[in-house]
């Protein structure tokens, strides 16, 4: 299979493996060739590691710092993990590496590539920078650039009680729904929402094991309870006594869930 180079694509284009896989072809065993086996046999055929994005162990804001969305965009690939020594980079065109000699460069590590699906690397291109954007814009909106960290426990707190941080905010709004389908996708029973002097986090119970989601900033996470809080018609002043809320929204399936809320 013949792959357009970097000149002749635009991002209209639909890949190569997602129309094979539309035509719902036969394999040699008598199942069905879908996108995740063709994209195995990519990997296959190009000597390339073949992966499925698990977004549960992504650092998110670690990757999204590397390179701008626009540049991951256009060249088609995501980062997944970066360490002292490497980047792994997921992408679904292992024979387009225009890029790969500029992220060296640019990062001062190896570069390792995975093969993935190209619906998925999609989904969570646009999904990690989303909501990476969503914070940064947060962050500047709630406390200023300058000054994130908040000097005591009780003051963040009181940042939340006295009406400060606007819940209502479009970065807020973003984070808070992005988070909840998140965590059904996921199929997370439990949200956890730690607010903290330096930053904040968020993660999900999936199986019995905590995985940490993202880290935001402490205003950010207190506009993040807060839009929760509202949600749940549970009373933003409280801060004494445990309350219990609930909200009801619908998973992209359209399918009502209730989740129940314990602050």
């Amino acid at each position: 299979m013949r792959f357009p180079s970097q000149g002749a694509r635009n991002a209209s284009e639909v890949h190569p493996l997602v129309l094979l896989s539309n035509l719902k072809l036969a394999a040699r065993d008598g199942g069905e060739l879908t996108l995740e086996r063709l994209t195995e046999w990519l990997a296959r055929r190009t000597g390339s590691r073949y992966l499925r994005i698990d977004p549960t162990r992504v650092d998110v804001a670690a990757v999204t710092a590397l390179v701008s969305h626009a540049y991951a965009r256009r060249h088609r690939f995501l980062p997944l993990a970066v360490d002292a020594e490497r980047v792994l980079v997921a992408t679904s065109e292992p024979l387009v590496q225009e890029w790969r000699r500029d992220l060296q460069h640019l990062t001062r590590r190896r570069i390792e590539l995975a093969v993935v699906n190209p619906l998925d690397l999609h989904r969570y291109t646009m999904e990690f920078y989303g909501v990476t954007r969503s914070v940064r814009g947060a962050r500047g909106d709630v406390r200023g650039e300058a000054n994130t960290t908040l000097p005591s426990f009780e003051q963040l707190v009181e940042l939340g009680r006295t009406g400060d941080v606007n819940a209502d905010d479009q970065h807020i709004v973003h984070i808070v729904d992005w988070l909840l389908q998140y965590a059904y996708e996921q199929r997370a029973s439990d949200i956890h929402l730690e607010p903290r002097r330096e930053m904040g986090r968020m993660r999900f119970r999936i199986d019995g094991v905590l995985h940490k989601v993202f880290e935001v900033p402490p205003a950010v996470m207190t506009a993040v309870v807060s839009r929760i809080k509202v949600l749940g018609r549970m009373d933003l002043a409280e801060r004494r006594r445990p309350q219990d809320g609930r909200i009801k929204t619908r998973s992209p399936g359209g399918r009502e869930v209730e989740m129940r809320l314990s602050a």
